[in-house]
């Protein structure tokens, strides 16, 4: 998965290789705490990348290979339990002790490990990775979802005799994209995704959100195309059978977007969201397909749309969904990366 194991304790060196090799650690490159005060830093740096064992460290050299690894990019866990871990356990991004150790040891850290068995460790790695990937599915969704609705709503005010949609319907529109996520916590990340770490990059967010945005932009505008032309909504009169076909169209392709983004593979054939992800989706899209048949949907000023309408509808959320598969293969080639 991507993490490297160091031991770095204070006791001998012959009993920190024994206690290596036993838990398959390679010792072959190893360090004491003598050798690090006589080695100039430039090689103590080099040293530190491939020395597995450390052994006779006092608390500051304990620390300072820990400062030596974060300064290489390195995210790095400390696992102790006594006095002389202390400092090291503040030093490291994420200090881990067990309930038995020293007060200060315990004080010290961020996670205290209340099983007697390291493989909690292991984990905690990948449900840490599986909570850093849902909440970067969440952000990549909104951001990219709100991006393409500012581009569409730009437009259609732009040439539009009438509001595209009012802004109750924008309002229940969103809250019933928000309910639709609220299960992405319960999602499940790919295999893939769980192998190595990542990092938070902001400016990776930024370019999915120009390349991603529009995308939804092009379809609604299509949409518009269609109700204009197609159904003749083409004057205030109808503005009301013109906002009901952009309001579902909109939602539809929001909630599709949760399976478009959650996973770099073709969603529903080769990763599939779990069924609180599916049901919650499938659910919100029917309400939204509802609401314009409805007396609540007319109290709102949105109204039945034709049976001819929905092999449009199919036709475009089907054609989004490709295109937006087709970019995000090219994306992936392109920038190495998705979530």
């Amino acid at each position: 998965y991507g993490v490297e194991v160091k031991i770095l304790s204070g006791d001998n060196d012959i009993v920190v290789k024994a206690i290596g090799r036993q838990v398959g650690i390679d010792t072959s490159y190893s360090l004491t705490g003598p050798d690090i005060e006589n080695m100039d830093e430039t090689i103590l740096k080099e040293r530190v990348k491939t020395t597995t064992c450390f052994s006779k460290l006092t608390p500051l050299q304990k620390t300072q290979i820990i400062s030596i690894l974060q300064e290489q990019e390195n995210t790095v866990g400390f696992l102790g339990d006594g006095i002389n871990d202390a400092a090291a356990l503040r030093q490291s991004d994420i200090g881990i002790s067990v309930d038995s150790a020293v007060d200060i040891a315990k004080e010290s850290a961020d996670i205290i490990l209340l099983e007697k068995d390291l493989m909690v460790l292991e984990d905690g790695v990948l449900e840490g990775r599986k909570t850093f990937g849902n909440i970067n599915k969440y952000i990549k969704m909104t951001a990219s979802s709100n991006f393409g609705n500012m581009f569409s709503v730009m437009f259609a005010s732009a040439f539009l005799p009438f509001l595209p949609m009012m802004p109750i319907h924008l309002l229940i529109q969103n809250l019933l994209y928000d309910i639709s996520q609220t299960t992405i916590p319960f999602d499940r990340m790919d295999p893939e995704f769980l192998r190595k770490p990542r990092r938070w990059d902001a400016s990776d967010l930024k370019r999915f959100m120009i390349y991603i945005g529009p995308i939804s932009s092009i379809f609604d505008i299509v949409t518009y195309l269609v109700m204009w032309h197609v159904f003749g909504c083409n004057s205030p009169e109808h503005q009301s059978l013109f906002q009901s076909g952009w309001f579902i169209e909109g939602l539809l392709s929001q909630t599709l977007i949760v399976h478009m983004i959650r996973t770099r593979k073709i969603p529903f054939i080769q990763s599939r969201a779990t069924w609180p992800v599916i049901g919650m989706t499938t659910l919100v899209m029917v309400i939204g397909i509802v609401i314009p048949f409805t007396s609540f949907g007319a109290s709102i000023g949105l109204q039945a749309l034709p049976l001819s309408y929905f092999p449009w509808l199919v036709g475009i959320l089907l054609s989004y969904c490709v295109l937006t598969q087709l970019i995000k293969n090219w994306y992936i080639r392109k920038f190495s990366g998705w979530l």
